[in-house]
C-alpha cells in the first residue's frame, strides 16, 4: 500500500530524450547533482547527448591541436579528460575546461609571451622544470626592469563570461629585488592594436613578502597566492567576453621605474579563466 501511495516524480512521465534535453541546459555540476534528486536522471546523466552539449562547440578543433592523442569512449570521459591540462600548438599553450561549468581556460607558455630581455642570454635562461606543464620556463636571473605580456584571441574563449588573467610564476632560491610594486593591466586591442578599454592601472606586488611599509601605502594592491599545482599566481585584471567579439585581449605586468638589478623570477605563463564570483 505504501508503494501505491508513493508520489511519482513528474519526470518519470517524460520521454528520455526530453529529459536529456532538459538536463543538457543545466551545468555539469547540476547534472551530477540531479542523480541524487531522482533515479530517473541516472541513465540520462551518463548519456553522450548530454555531455556533448557540455563540451565547447569547437572541441574537435581543440583536439586536433593537441600534442598527444586523446583517447576516450564516452563524451563524459572526454569531458573529464579536458578538465585536466591539455597541451596544444606544439606545447606553446595549455587548455582545460572548468570542471563545474564547462567554460574554457587557456594558458600561454613563457615562450609565447612578450618578455623584455627574453632574447638575451645575458639576462635570462630557458630551463626545464618537472613541475611545469610546459617544456620550458623562462628564468629571468639578471634584469633591470620587467615587462611581461601575453595576447589571447577573445573568440576562442567562452562567450558571455567574465574572465580574469593571471601571471603564473615562482621564485628561485636566490631571487632578489622583486619586492617593489608593479603595474598590471588587461586591455582590449582592435585590428590596429590600439588599446580600447579594459581593466588597467592596478598596483600589484610580485613578492608576497614585500616591504610592509610600502604595502601599507597601497592597501588595495594585489598580491600573489598559491596554486594547487605548486606555482604562484597574481591577478592582472578582468575582462568580459561578449558574443561574437573578434578582438584580442592583452594582459600585462610591468615595473620600469626602479632600475635595480632584479633576479630569480621563473615565468610559467599567463592564464585566462572564468572569474569566480
Amino acid at each position: 500500500m505504501a508503494d501505491e501511495n508513493r508520489e511519482i516524480s513528474p519526470f518519470c512521465l517524460l520521454p528520455e530524450d526530453c529529459i536529456e534535453k532538459i538536463v543538457s541546459f543545466t551545468s555539469p555540476r547540476d547534472a551530477c547533482k540531479a542523480v541524487a534528486v531522482s533515479p530517473v536522471f541516472k541513465s540520462v546523466v551518463e548519456s553522450d547527448t548530454v555531455w556533448e552539449r557540455f563540451l565547447p562547440p569547437d572541441y574537435k578543433e581543440i583536439l586536433s591541436r593537441s600534442c598527444s592523442s586523446v583517447k576516450f569512449s564516452t563524451m563524459k570521459e572526454l569531458y573529464v579528460l579536458l578538465s585536466e591540462s591539455l597541451l596544444l600548438d606544439e606545447g606553446k599553450m595549455s587548455f582545460r575546461l572548468s570542471r563545474s561549468t564547462g567554460k574554457k581556460c587557456y594558458m600561454l607558455s613563457a615562450r609565447e609571451l612578450d618578455i623584455a630581455w627574453k632574447d638575451s642570454l645575458t639576462y635570462r635562461k630557458w630551463n626545464s622544470l618537472p613541475e611545469s606543464r610546459f617544456g620550458e620556463v623562462a628564468n629571468l636571473y639578471k634584469v633591470y626592469w620587467l615587462e611581461i605580456s601575453g595576447r589571447f584571441q577573445v573568440k576562442m574563449l567562452s562567450p558571455n563570461t567574465n574572465y580574469a588573467a593571471y601571471f603564473v610564476f615562482k621564485f628561485s632560491k636566490l631571487h632578489h629585488e622583486l619586492d617593489c610594486s608593479s603595474k598590471a593591466s588587461v586591455k582590449f586591442l582592435d585590428d590596429c592594436t590600439n588599446e580600447i578599454g579594459g581593466d588597467v592601472g592596478h598596483t600589484v606586488y610580485i613578492d608576497p613578502l614585500a616591504d610592509e611599509l610600502e604595502m601599507e601605502r597601497n592597501i588595495n594592491a594585489r598580491v600573489p597566492c598559491s596554486r594547487i599545482d605548486g606555482w604562484l599566481e597574481l591577478e592582472l585584471g578582468e575582462f568580459l567576453v561578449a558574443e561574437g567579439d573578434n578582438r584580442e585581449v592583452e594582459a600585462k605586468l610591468s615595473e620600469t621605474e626602479i632600475l635595480y638589478r632584479k633576479g630569480g623570477l621563473i615565468v610559467e605563463g599567463i592564464e585566462v579563466r572564468p572569474k569566480e564570483s
